[in-house]
């Protein structure tokens, strides 16, 4: 946990609740969690737990977040796209999507006018959480910043319903599970 002032305007989504709000430039905020490229904040000030994009974190005193996953992966794609959705995050949770066992299916369909289309199945430990939509769409966008991709969906669907066997044997150990 570290205590820190925002040095300028910096947009951020309300957890769990999904809205968008602008933080003000000098508001002090504790940052609670920073995990794959995002930072989870209480700011006191406005009353609850926000997440701050990457490409915010210099309002945080911090180096924009890169994503590495790329070249870990190997060129592979369907690696890379596995490695980009383990750098994304449910803001109260410290365990990634994939880990938490969220992501159903993953395919990649190549186009034949170039580049491949990345098909994401993934659902939400509740259906009520109100971070889905901004969870999804981080997802997408981490999976189009990937070299070759021309599109991708990331979809929320809720059968199977999500339970707690579906959390890795990596997650179980993070969250004190086993």
């Amino acid at each position: 946990m570290e205590r820190v002032e925002l040095s300028r305007d910096c947009e951020a989504v309300q957890v769990p609740s999904g809205d968008l709000v602008r933080l003000a430039k000098g508001t002090e905020v504790t940052i609670t969690q920073a995990l794959g490229g995002t930072f989870t904040v209480q700011v006191p000030a406005y009353g609850g737990l926000f997440r701050i994009a990457g490409k915010d974190a210099d309002a945080l005193g911090k180096d924009p977040a890169e994503f590495p996953a790329a070249q870990a992966a190997g060129g592979d794609l369907e690696a890379m796209v596995w490695e980009q959705l383990k750098t994304c995050y449910d803001p109260e949770i410290p365990v990634n999507i994939v880990d938490l066992g969220l992501v159903y299916a993953m395919s990649v369909t190549p186009r034949t006018e170039g580049g491949a289309v990345v098909d994401v199945k993934m659902t939400l430990t509740a259906q009520g959480c109100g971070m889905g939509a901004s969870i999804a769409f981080d997802a997408k966008q981490k999976i189009m910043g990937l070299p070759g991709v021309a599109e991708a969906n990331v979809d929320l669907v809720w059968d199977p319903p999500w339970n707690p066997q579906m959390i890795s044997p990596e997650g179980r150990e993070r969250l004190g599970l086993d």
